[in-house]
């Protein structure tokens, strides 16, 4: 049965409109001059760039800077970000931010989370906008750190003309430069935009419906390499969506994450610091935990006792075995940190907390593989 709010809610013109009117466009306007006129070399690197800009600002700036504050930056980037997360046509930072902490927070329920999944694809993909539900008013309780922000409070109210400044005068002014006023504004202007939109779109929408959940089955979020290819790193959802605070998504070193390969490059230079991560030994642990979660939902249905009983004792040993690394890694934690606090300098007792923190994060690596090998051989009976 449809959800209520889903179908009283009144529309939102304006939003409505803008999406009708750039969609329609882009797929008729663009192709015809294209085929007419043709496009300039110029006329696609500067669709390139600005695509680029915005989208880096979005997922950078506005989810891992703004939203979730997994790093601190410099001024300077934080104007950047500002500008072309402005050119973005996503909002601006403070209704952006406040939005997704909402749907961090009530992910998935359907009152709550403005972009739930379990409303179905179409309205988390951009139904959501395009009428006023409850759960899209914007509570600005929940970004009172971004308020004080003057930068962020400075593009909020001056959002409107930012917006249309940018999305119509920058691009006529690099179509100026470059002799290609029509075919700029086309590409770097008008089909960037709905692109821009929609591959953002993706990650509300397709990544928390197609993929798997290595990290968590708690909620909807997926981890899916296409999403992350298309979306500079943001469809590593699963994991995201169990580490919030972690400046990466795509966490393993061969993931396809442009946007934390920025970052990383911008602390660098100097631009961005105190950038967050999550120790391996939790993602590990995250990974196990899921793990056991599905084995024993596998287990649970296998009504013949005698046939799976070698399977649920091994499950059990594996566990007993997980539950003790993680008190060990629990007492390690402790302990450096009493070190820190008390200012030990003895570097020798320091070093040997961090091997043997260090040997139970490999422990869990390898009782992966032990877990894998248990669920594949659970699958195959």
């Amino acid at each position: 049965m449809a959800n209520p709010t889903v179908t009283s809610a009144p529309r939102n013109w304006p939003t409505l409109l803008m999406f009708l009117l750039t969609g329609l466009a882009a797929v008729t306007l663009v192709p015809w001059y294209g085929i007419v006129h043709g496009y300039g070399v110029a006329a696609w690197i500067w669709f390139g760039v600005f695509l680029a800009a915005n989208e880096l600002s979005i997922t950078c700036g506005y989810h891992r800077l703004f939203s979730h504050a997994t790093y601190r930056a410099h001024p300077v980037l934080r104007a950047i970000y500002i500008v072309f997360g402005a050119m973005a046509l996503q909002n601006s930072v403070l209704v952006w931010s406040a939005g997704h902490r909402a749907h961090h927070r009530f992910i998935d329920d359907v009152d709550q989370d403005p972009y739930s999944a379990r409303r179905g694809l179409w309205f988390s993909h951009m139904g959501w906008m395009i009428r006023d539900y409850p759960s899209g008013i914007p509570d600005f309780s929940y970004v009172r750190d971004l308020e004080r922000d003057p930068l962020v409070a400075w593009q909020h109210r001056h959002y409107l003309p930012l917006a249309i400044g940018l999305n119509v005068g920058l691009p006529a002014l690099v179509g100026v430069f470059t002799g290609d006023i029509v075919g700029t504004m086309l590409l770097a202007g008008l089909l960037r935009l709905v692109l821009s939109h929609h591959l953002t779109f993706l990650i509300n929408s397709a990544a928390h419906a197609f993929g798997s959940q290595p990290y968590t089955t708690d909620n909807s979020a997926r981890d899916n390499p296409l999403i992350a290819v298309l979306t500079f790193g943001e469809g590593y959802h699963n994991y995201h969506h169990q580490f919030p605070h972690d400046y990466r998504n795509g966490v393993r070193w061969w993931q396809w994450d442009p946007s934390k390969w920025l970052i990383w490059t911008t602390n660098k230079l100097g631009l961005a610091h105190d950038l967050k991560s999550v120790p391996w030994f939790r993602i590990h642990r995250a990974q196990l935990e899921a793990q056991f979660a599905r084995a024993q939902q596998d287990l649970s249905t296998r009504t013949e006792v005698t046939q799976y009983a070698q399977l649920r004792t091994r499950l059990a040993e594996e566990y007993a075995t997980f539950q003790d690394a993680i008190s060990r890694w629990s007492a390690l934690r402790v302990q450096l940190q009493d070190h820190a606090v008390n200012n030990v300098s003895n570097r020798w007792e320091r070093s040997i907390v961090r091997s043997r923190c260090r040997e139970l994060e490999l422990m869990l690596k390898l009782q992966q593989r032990r877990m894998s090998v248990l669920r594949a051989e659970l699958s195959s009976t």
